[in-house]
């Protein structure tokens, strides 16, 4: 039996939600039931109620607003407590088809694929301006080449999970969770597909950023910060080589000058000898930080394949979960209990 739920974070969806509800499939051909939940974080406009007056089946609540990586990392987990042998993340605000949701369980059904992510065409998205569209398609090439992945559209919330996936997946930003997950699925070697997908008319601008300056900080933070983590020892090697190398450059252009010109003498040029002896010590410094942080790097594998067994352990014995709200107060509460 497949179940099937559809975590929808929210922040103050109260007007969006109902709409965005009555689009989602009652029924999908390989699927046994469908089941729906909403991560409240932290609204003020009563979106959990009006979450349970539409007839939801899940309820998470967060009492104060932690971000959209946490919201999704609250229903990620409540979605497996609850059973769920297939995820859906949608967005609240109605931009992404309900009716398309089949279409990206497809792979997932076939088993040819642990994730799918659906692919909006951005150079045709005629509600964005062609700055952020060039912005887009330059943000997704930078994330295809740290990830080793194919995904065209790597910002879209419109994704679909297995369990085994949603298992292997730890958000740790606090930005946005979705070149992280990218990211993460990539080094971990996950099968991931992408399929077009269609969009419904924008209802409201976007509240995950206050400007394209921010977003492009934020996002490439989110990047150097997730690629690191995975290839410390190659991130750290370019830097140490690289500042290596220009202080073994100034070397040599000493060496060069001192037996070619007469006259020239470390008396001279001193500065250029202690900024290059600085220069190599840092590279080589910078180089068994690397060391370090490979081997922090391996610790946290091991702790991240625990992290997959424990959760394993706590899924419900007959693969399902009973309906309920969720709390959630302090920032490592991500699902808190069933109420």
């Amino acid at each position: 039996m497949k179940k099937l739920i559809i975590p929808i974070p929210c922040l103050n969806e109260a007007q969006t939600l109902p709409a965005t509800l009555a689009d989602l499939p009652k029924s999908i051909p390989g699927v046994d039931s469908i089941e729906v939940l909403v991560i409240d974080d932290g609204s003020r406009d009563g979106t959990a109620d009006v979450a349970r007056a539409c007839g939801v089946d899940h309820v998470v609540r967060l009492r104060r607003n932690k971000g959209l990586a946490a919201a999704f990392q609250a229903g990620i987990d409540a979605c497996l407590k609850a059973g769920a042998d297939l995820i859906v993340n949608t967005d609240a605000d109605n931009q992404y088809a309900g009716s398309e949701i089949p279409k990206l369980l497809a792979p997932l059904l076939r088993g040819e694929a642990d994730i799918c992510i659906g692919d909006r065409n951005i150079a045709e998205l005629r509600h964005m301006s062609w700055r952020k569209r060039q912005l887009q398609a330059l943000g997704s090439w930078v994330v295809r080449q740290v990830s080793n992945t194919s995904v065209p559209d790597t910002t879209i919330g419109f994704r679909a999970y297995t369990r085994e996936a949603a298992l292997r997946m730890t958000i740790i930003s606090e930005f946005s969770y979705t070149l992280e997950s990218i990211i993460q699925a990539g080094k971990k070697r996950m099968a991931i597909a992408h399929v077009p997908i269609a969009t419904n008319p924008r209802t409201r601008d976007s509240r995950l950023f206050d400007s394209i300056f921010s977003y492009i900080k934020r996002s490439a933070a989110t990047i150097v910060r997730i690629y690191a983590m995975y290839e410390p020892l190659k991130v750290f090697t370019y830097l140490g080589l690289g500042v290596f190398a220009i202080g073994l450059s100034i070397s040599l252009r000493f060496l060069y000058y001192y037996f070619t010109e007469p006259g020239f003498g470390p008396d001279r040029h001193l500065q250029s000898l202690i900024a290059s002896a600085v220069l190599m010590i840092v590279g080589f410094q910078v180089l068994v930080i690397g060391l370090l942080a490979d081997m922090i790097s391996g610790n946290r594998k091991l702790i991240e394949d625990l992290l997959y067994r424990v959760r394993t352990l706590e899924l419900p014995p007959d693969g399902r979960g009973a309906a309920g709200e969720t709390r959630g107060a302090a920032a490592g509460e991500r699902s808190g209990r069933w109420w």
